[in-house]
């Protein structure tokens, strides 16, 4: 009899700013077993923790700290346990935004800028994701496939490793980073769970990815660069 392998316990933060049904629907169809997540206590226990988000950076922090969950957020990310975030999720990490002024999370270097040369604003619908080096998450999706957008500003990592930690850019007007990924950490601009088919797979991929370990990085890898 074949063992059945287990369902990494994916906790989905709600914090007022994210499309949920759509997230938790996707994880479970690729195999997940997700919770909804409101305060520290429902992420103790899980492998991964998924930030989700649409709007802007400073209502966002204040919903995470009105929910006592900013400093559990860091110290999640600060002990090597694997983290996705998805758009806002992702700007996040970032040490402010340009958006509204606001102080976010201060795990990566740079700031949340707005879209360069865009010709429009917000930039919403399906367009290219250029990687720039190969990742798991993204493996089994064809080079520069499309997934889908929804913003208006995108992270602009800073400093000299800020290369190293971005992995793919697209094109909207400018160029803008679209997937970062720093050992256990990794981000999207885009909605993998409105993504179609690739988007399942990217999904797919970082459970695995959670499953194997792959995501998982001693705390010492962790810290700012």
């Amino acid at each position: 009899m074949t063992a059945r392998v287990r369902s990494p316990r994916i906790a989905v933060v709600d914090y007022g700013a994210g499309n949920l049904v759509s997230i938790d629907q996707a994880l479970t169809s690729v195999g997940a077993s997700v919770v909804i997540a409101r305060d520290p206590t429902e992420i103790d226990d899980a492998d991964a923790l998924l930030v989700p988000g649409v709007g802007a950076a400073g209502p966002a922090m204040e919903r995470l700290a009105r929910h006592g969950l900013v400093d559990p957020i860091r110290d999640w990310i600060g002990a090597g346990r694997p983290y996705l975030g998805i758009c806002l999720g992702l700007q996040l990490l970032f040490e402010g935004s340009d958006e509204d002024g606001a102080t976010t999370l201060g795990v990566i270097p740079g700031r949340t800028v707005v879209l360069a040369d865009a010709p429009t604003l917000p930039h919403i619908g399906w367009n290219q994701v250029e990687r720039l080096r190969p990742h798991h998450m993204f493996a089994g999706i064809e080079p520069d496939a499309d997934f889908y957008f929804v913003h208006s500003y995108a992270g602009a990592p800073a400093g000299p490793d800020a290369g190293a930690v971005t992995l793919a850019n697209t094109t909207h007007g400018g160029t803008f980073v679209s997937a970062i990924a720093r050992d256990n950490v990794i981000g999207v601009q885009f909605h993998p769970e409105r993504s179609g088919r690739d988007g399942l797979r990217l999904l797919a991929n970082v459970v695995d990815l959670v499953r194997t370990g792959g995501l998982t990085a001693t705390p010492a890898a962790t810290v700012a660069i």
